[in-house]
């Protein structure tokens, strides 16, 4: 597999600082023997906080970040000092990025603005000194709370692209082509299957400085729902998208049943994804003639479609318009997870190697 600095999954042990020690603390000075309680509070841990960063388009920058541990809080003093708070981890990751926990399973929070912030584990309460346990009964209190424990947990991050158009097809469609004719995305580009082994998201400009953003995928074939191909590993980045282009290529055996096998994938994977706006697009559609074309459209599924190619040019406006229409239309727009003029950083050409960078979900992290 070839190398690439697109990592879409990590997992990390977290853990929270743990709160300070309250102080048990007697006042003395030279004219006061007897004082009494000044023991301050202890400081309160710090949390691990994810944060949301539009710059970001890929969790490169946690893959080899084992641990993200946030401060302790210190014990308090004398004087009715606190300690002082420990300070939070602050981690930034990519919009899309959902958060699992990695020993149960159990989904845990989702971020999908920028600068979205979410307290993932609460940091410990620092203890109260026993400055605050004295009363006229107990004037000299000698105890004092300790600090609440901090929390921990392995957790696993996936990034599911965000992207108004995504595109679904078999390999060798010709999707990574039509990325790169109407964006200014450069995927690689070559005539054999599974040519893209990752996603690459393009900016499609329009009319007015108007944009909308479009996402290539690496193709389905007929069972990547049970993980054939490299079906389950990007299947996700399609849920994030407000609509789909079926690109399927004119050179086919059958247009329809290549549509209809993408379809039933989609709904092994995830029937909601059936809910969203689809629009079919006949690609290298300069192999066909006005007669065939005709015959063909008889065919077709009772949805928005368009005949194309990417060589030549032909319906490559007619289909930006159409895609333009259907994001802006009262239904994709509720769904739609993205503005229009979304700033995104473009996948560029330094590389890593996916396959041996990439842990695998059973693999088990170092302990502290």
């Amino acid at each position: 597999m070839p190398n690439t600095n697109f990592i879409d999954y990590v997992k990390i042990y977290c853990r929270s600082g743990k709160g300070g020690r309250g102080s048990i603390h007697l006042h003395r000075a030279k004219y006061e023997p007897k004082g009494g309680p000044d023991g301050g509070d202890g400081g309160d841990g710090g949390n691990v906080v994810l944060r949301g960063n539009r710059n970001f388009w890929t969790l490169l920058h946690l893959k080899f970040m084992r641990h993200i541990l946030a401060e302790n809080g210190e014990s308090g003093s004398a004087k009715r000092s606190s300690g002082k708070g420990g300070n939070d981890a602050i981690v930034e990751v990519p919009c899309g990025t959902v958060v699992y926990n990695a020993g149960t399973g159990e989904y845990l929070c989702d971020i999908t603005d920028h600068g979205q912030e979410i307290v993932l584990l609460k940091g410990g309460r620092g203890g109260l000194g026993n400055w605050n346990f004295r009363s006229a009964t107990n004037q000299t209190p000698r105890y004092a709370q300790p600090g609440e424990p901090c929390q921990e947990m392995h957790i696993i991050m996936e990034l599911k692209l965000l992207g108004d158009v995504g595109l679904v097809g078999f390999p060798n469609a010709g999707k990574s082509t039509l990325l790169s004719v109407v964006s200014a995305a450069k995927p690689k580009i070559a005539n054999y299957p599974f040519t893209t082994l990752e996603p690459n998201l393009g900016i499609v400009p329009y009319h007015d400085g108007k944009s909308f953003v479009m996402a290539d995928i690496p193709g389905i074939i007929e069972g990547a729902s049970e993980g054939k191909g490299l079906g389950l590993r990007f299947l996700r980045h399609i849920e994030r998208n407000a609509s789909l282009l079926f690109v399927v290529p004119a050179d086919s055996k059958n247009i329809v049943d290549e549509y209809q096998i993408l379809l039933d994938e989609l709904k092994k994977y995830n029937p909601e994804l059936l809910d969203k706006q689809r629009i079919l697009a006949i690609s290298k559609s300069d192999l066909l003639d006005d007669e065939l074309i005709a015959e063909i459209e008889k065919l077709l599924p009772e949805i928005p479609n368009i005949f194309i190619s990417a060589i030549t040019g032909q319906g490559i406006s007619s289909l930006k318009d159409l895609l333009w229409t259907e994001l802006n239309n009262e239904s994709s727009a509720s769904d739609s997870l993205v503005h229009k003029s979304i700033d995104i950083h473009l996948q560029d050409e330094d590389s890593y190697d996916w396959e041996e960078n990439t842990e695998s979900e059973g693999e088990a992290d170092d302990e502290i």
